[in-house]
């Protein structure tokens, strides 16, 4: 995180903001944001993305009328699009990426809103020049945070339930399954697992878990899948939000760790313990150094 604050103070800043000022960007915070994103960084699965801030004109908001969104944001300045290659993981370093750029805009003071299901992908799809073999999985709404949020805002946060997170004992396990991991348990690594439970998801299903390894600072990341959710999706097209919300999770584990000074590395491997069922999948273990 290239910023002087504190990322665990930032990421207790975030959340979803649907409702916006009706005011363009600055042109100092429109340079921020291009620079930022100019800047080539890869996913831990090895992938980079490019990205680009479709923002409105001064004095004309109707520039992103193209951009539709399905009522679910008002007046935002801008979105923040991404375009990735099709290819193993994408999904996962996709959300690892552009939460990156979303903790970034937070700790500028920009409200942001992640949008996976609410969007028509052809007029993004325009504004980034999307390639054969790539994908745009999700974009993010983004502007000044109106200081009274929309009846529609208040609705959607609390039918997403985005107040309530899952405690540590239904997330986070010790050696396999069967036991939690305390907060104790966790040693150095309380906080950026603490991180983990507070990170957005679609529909704030919460789909990671994570298994530590006895005796080691190995974590394993897991992703319970929530029943038939991303195949009533993949029925109207839309990408696996649930991997992209294992990236989100990723990215705010390893930015707490890396302002912490633990140092470690993803990579490849197996939990060493059965998965708890059909709707688990291993996806990456964080190797402690």
């Amino acid at each position: 995180m290239d910023n002087k604050r504190s990322i665990v103070d930032i990421i207790g800043e975030r959340y979803a903001n649907r409702t916006y000022q009706n005011k363009p960007l600055s042109r100092e915070h429109r340079d921020m944001l291009d620079e930022y994103m100019a800047v080539p960084v890869k996913g831990p699965f090895g992938m980079t993305a490019r990205f680009s801030l479709v923002a409105a004109r001064e004095g004309d908001s109707s520039s992103l009328r193209d951009l539709g969104t399905y009522g679910v944001i008002k007046n935002a300045a801008g979105f923040i699009v991404g375009a990735i290659q099709k290819t193993d993981h994408y999904l996962e370093d996709y959300g690892y990426l552009l939460e990156r750029i979303v903790l970034y805009a937070t700790g500028l003071g920009l409200g942001t809103c992640w949008l996976g299901g609410t969007f028509r992908k052809s007029g993004f799809a325009r504004s980034i020049s999307l390639e054969e073999g790539e994908a745009i999985p999700a974009v993010i709404a983004i502007g000044y945070a109106a200081e009274k949020p929309a009846l529609l805002d208040s609705i959607m946060r609390f039918g997403a339930g985005s107040k309530h997170r899952k405690p540590w004992e239904e997330l986070f396990f010790n050696g396999d399954f069967t036991r939690a991991l305390g907060e104790v348990d966790a040693g150095a690594y309380r906080v950026p697992v603490e991180m983990v439970r507070r990170a957005p998801s679609a529909s704030n299903k919460q789909p990671w878990r994570i298994v530590k390894e006895n005796g080691r600072d190995d974590f394993h990341f897991i992703l319970e899948r929530t029943k038939n959710y991303y195949r009533n999706w993949k029925v109207v097209g839309m990408e696996d939000l649930q991997r992209v919300d294992m990236g989100i999770a990723m990215h705010h584990f390893d930015a707490a760790a890396s302002e912490l000074k633990l140092k470690g590395t993803w990579a490849a491997g197996a939990p060493g313990c059965a998965l708890p069922d059909g709707e688990s999948e291993y996806i990456v273990t964080w190797k402690g150094l």
